[in-house]
């Protein structure tokens, strides 16, 4: 079973707030933003729970973080959250951007900035491989199954950076026959529980089930 978080959103201004830091923090991709404060810090996810849902925001489209805003304001406050997670990721993110922009195209053909700019492709590179070699023990307990899941991993990583077989193809491929395999175990595990599951038995003993007690 996957442990369920202690903590959550206290109001929809705890949800507000925390998604704009979240925004105005997202330099160099937010994942590793995302995981650290919702996982890490606040803790109103575990890991498990955050691969599934980021996988559900990868899948679906449109920008990943907006997606999982949507979902996880929905899960806790309806509508009114989710518009308020989004709001938050956008609003004043948005007025910053627009700044840096501005900013941006007075000095972009200063070569100190061009520099500057370059040098942060490994950072950002790093910080994303960061986060995913952190996130990769979650799948110890997911119903794939922690070889098969490493092994997904390693193929993914062939089929996109070595054969550069196109996305769509990797997440209709891989993806699929992930997702069947995952139901199969399920479906099993499933079957298990209700064979371990003992009957209920009335107080002489005798069991509930008419069937039962024939048999």
């Amino acid at each position: 079973m996957t442990p369920k978080p202690t903590r959550g959103p206290t109001s929809i201004w705890d949800l507000f707030w925390s998604f704009t830091l979240l925004g105005l923090q997202g330099f160099g991709g937010v994942l590793t933003i995302v995981q650290r404060e919702l996982v890490e810090k606040k803790q109103w996810f575990t890991p498990e729970e955050f691969v599934e849902d980021w996988s559900v925001a990868q899948v679906l489209p449109g920008p990943n973080v907006i997606n999982l805003g949507l979902m996880f304001g929905s899960r806790h406050f309806g509508m009114s959250g989710a518009m308020a997670a989004t709001t938050g990721l956008m609003l004043i993110p948005s007025v910053g951007v627009l700044a840096l922009a501005l900013l941006y195209g007075s000095i972009s053909d200063n070569p100190i900035a061009q520099s500057a700019l370059q040098g942060m492709n490994a950072v950002v590179a790093g910080m994303v491989l960061a986060t995913g070699i952190k996130l990769i023990p979650a799948l110890k307990n997911n119903p794939v199954g922690y070889p098969l899941g490493l092994c997904l991993v390693a193929l993914t990583i062939v089929c996109v950076n070595v054969v550069k077989m196109p996305l769509a193809f990797v997440l209709l491929g891989l993806g699929g026959l992930s997702t069947l395999w995952a139901a199969r175990q399920l479906h099993q595990l499933k079957a298990l529980d209700t064979q371990s599951t003992p009957h209920a038995e009335n107080s002489d003993g005798t069991p509930k089930n008419p069937s039962i007690a024939k048999d």
